[in-house]
């Protein structure tokens, strides 16, 4: 209360001040206390365990695709390690587009992930102009899974047994022999696409639905190549109409030990696939580092590495600047390629 000796208009002007200061006192704590209680919730919000939901993992390829078969792999692994359902959900079409952008639009918490193959992660970047996504402004990479060689594949019809011999019989034939593959910028495509460019023939490519149909065409007598996984051939030569002349790794198949390569007979080829995981851009550090943990772990196990093995793959456990700096470099390798090779996507 105001001093007796204050006048009355005065002690209304103290009284109004007074309760101003209040107001503000009070609308300081709330905010005070707002800030806090955020500050606190968001602390929880990090520091809360990851997965504790089933976990949605988008394969950008067909069911029965290497990039499903060893995503299944890794993902039955990471339920066993953490207790919470990786689930497979695949979602094939345009090339892998449609699977990317299923991941980049999802909520960016960890309970999303992209499982895609060469393709996504470089072929299209590196071929395809005004592409929907950018890997490095929409994904946070994690790892590849995989890496798995091609084999080359012929018609045994053709009566050759070899590299050089089917390179002599394609200079004899030049435009007459045709190669197919599962789409425009895939790791088929861009396999026989060196095959001709480091061979100096001259063979046809044939652009597919999938891998399943070049075969079936294959083994039919209407194409006369494919560049594809060991584990779908390998069964078809031992029936005698498609004849598995070489890997196009660098080294031993592990599906196929006494392959050659197509290196001894053509010199620096080389053409590998490869698998790898991401998820959005701006998901929380703390969950992208508890994930990429858990799929280190899953990846180094003997039980994992075992399983790829038999897929004809070789686990890549490497880290997410790793990844990233690989994916820069193939983009650019491939870029470099298609140039060479004159291999253009609209």
């Amino acid at each position: 209360m105001p001093p007796p000796f204050i006048k009355s208009a005065d002690r209304h002007a103290v009284h109004g001040h007074t309760r101003r200061v209040r107001r503000l006192r009070w609308f300081a704590s709330l905010a005070l206390f707002g800030a806090i209680a955020c500050g606190a919730g968001a602390g929880h919000a990090a520091d809360q365990p990851y997965p504790v939901r089933p976990v949605r993992i988008i394969v950008s390829n067909a069911t029965g695709s290497s990039p499903e078969i060893t995503g299944r792999i890794v993902a039955n692994k990471l339920t066993a390690q953490t207790g919470q359902q990786f689930v497979i959900d695949t979602r094939p079409g345009a090339s892998g587009i449609i699977g990317v952008e299923l991941v980049k639009t999802a909520t960016p918490d960890g309970y999303t992930v992209l499982v895609g193959s060469t393709t996504v992660f470089s072929g299209l970047p590196a071929l395809k102009p005004n592409l929907s996504y950018d890997m490095e402004r929409d994904f946070v990479p994690l790892t590849r899974i995989a890496s798995v060689a091609n084999v080359m594949v012929i018609q045994a019809s053709l009566g050759v047994t070899s590299v050089a011999e089917f390179i002599k019989y394609a200079q004899a034939n030049p435009g007459k022999l045709n190669c197919g593959h599962s789409g425009n910028g895939t790791p088929a495509h861009l396999a026989a696409a060196l095959f001709n460019v480091m061979a100096k023939v001259d063979i046809q490519h044939v652009p597919y639905k999938g891998a399943a149909q070049v075969l079936s065409d294959l083994l039919a007598g209407h194409i006369q190549c494919q560049f594809t996984s060991p584990v779908v051939a390998m069964p078809h030569a031992k029936g005698g109409r498609i004849r598995v002349l070489a890997t196009t790794g660098v080294g031993t198949d592990p599906l196929a030990p006494d392959l050659p390569t197509v290196a001894e007979t053509v010199p620096g080829y080389e053409s590998t696939q490869w698998f790898g995981i991401a998820v959005p851009a701006r998901t929380p550090r703390p969950i992208v580092d508890r994930l990429h943990a858990e799929i280190m772990r899953a990846l180094r196990s003997p039980e994992v590495r075992e399983l790829l093995s038999k897929q004809g793959a070789t686990a890549q456990p490497e880290s997410p600047a790793a990844f990233a700096k690989y994916i820069r470099d193939e983009r650019t390798r491939i870029a470099g390629l298609a140039k060479s090779a004159g291999i253009t996507i609209d």
